[in-house]
């Protein structure tokens, strides 16, 4: 399940580095040792997205001048989600980077219809290797377009479906199915235009700095239903509990599917609310 928690920014113009998933990871990774629960204190099985709202570019990173900030957070076990915003609520504000926020309150994402050819768009980097000490095998470069860059990705989602736990080994034995089919026009279009869908990012663990290879491009995803809900909702590639492989539907708006999220302690909005908070980030 996706949900979508909403931020007020104190300080408009505040600012973290382009890329802030570590921040991100540093701060989740608190909430949960914070709760105490050890049940989770290694669970990995979440994904994030980065901090989203209205931007401007400096030297620093990513100045934010919206009212309101939102972070994605996505996991299929539901506990965990509702663990981790308890913890959060209990705090009048927290910070990331530069930025000071309060959480005001949380929505869920409703899921998508999704069908056997699916196709997504990187709202965060997608990873292929989990880095290793003193190894800079992760940041090395595999075209989107070959047979490696698939069976990479099939081979980590298949591991990680296995380690959740809710899938029985015929079931993934039946899942072979599985081709990623990048956007070509796009891909071609990125490079005429001399930019990049592929980029060196700094990820910690153990507070080691690491260094992976992250790419970012809308592809067609072929595999069976189940395999696509679970990549929704936990991420695809490697690193996702650092906040990289996030993903979405293209030509899908998410704020359409946002609906009440019920947990107590957590406020929530109604529809009238939502719309109002709509027209509101229209105007900043």
């Amino acid at each position: 399940m996706r949900v979508r928690i909403i931020f007020l920014l104190k300080n408009k113009g505040g600012y973290v580095p382009f890329h802030h998933q570590y921040l991100l990871a540093q701060l989740i990774k608190g909430l949960i040792l914070q709760g105490g629960d050890r049940k989770y204190r290694d669970f990995v099985n979440y994904n994030f997205s980065g901090l989203k709202g209205q931007t401007k570019i400096s030297r620093n990173g990513l100045h934010y001048y919206s009212s309101r900030i939102t972070l994605v957070l996505s996991s299929s076990d539901k506990d965990f989600i509702d663990y981790l915003l308890k913890v959060l609520f209990t705090y009048d504000q927290v910070e990331v980077g530069n930025l000071v926020m309060v959480p005001e309150f949380v929505e869920e994402e409703k899921m998508p219809e999704i069908t056997e050819a699916t196709k997504f768009i990187c709202i965060s980097p997608l990873v292929l290797l989990k880095p290793e000490f003193n190894d800079s095998t992760a940041k090395s470069f595999i075209s989107p377009t070959s047979d490696q860059f698939s069976d990479m990705l099939y081979e980590s989602t298949i591991y990680r479906m296995e380690q959740e736990g809710s899938f029985t080994q015929e079931q993934l034995s039946s899942f072979y199915k599985f081709q990623v089919v990048p956007d070509r026009g796009y891909l071609n279009k990125i490079r005429e235009g001399q930019k990049k869908f592929a980029r060196i990012y700094p990820l910690f663990d153990q507070d080691v700095k690491y260094e992976v290879r992250g790419y970012t491009f809308p592809f067609t995803l072929y595999a069976a239903r189940e395999v696509q809900e679970f990549i929704f909702s936990n991420g695809l590639g490697s690193c996702t509990h650092k906040g990289f492989g996030m993903l979405d539907i293209a030509n899908s708006d998410p704020t359409q599917r946002a609906a009440r999220y019920e947990l107590e302690g957590v406020p929530t909005r109604t529809p009238q609310q939502h719309q109002r908070q709509s027209q509101s980030q229209d105007q900043d």
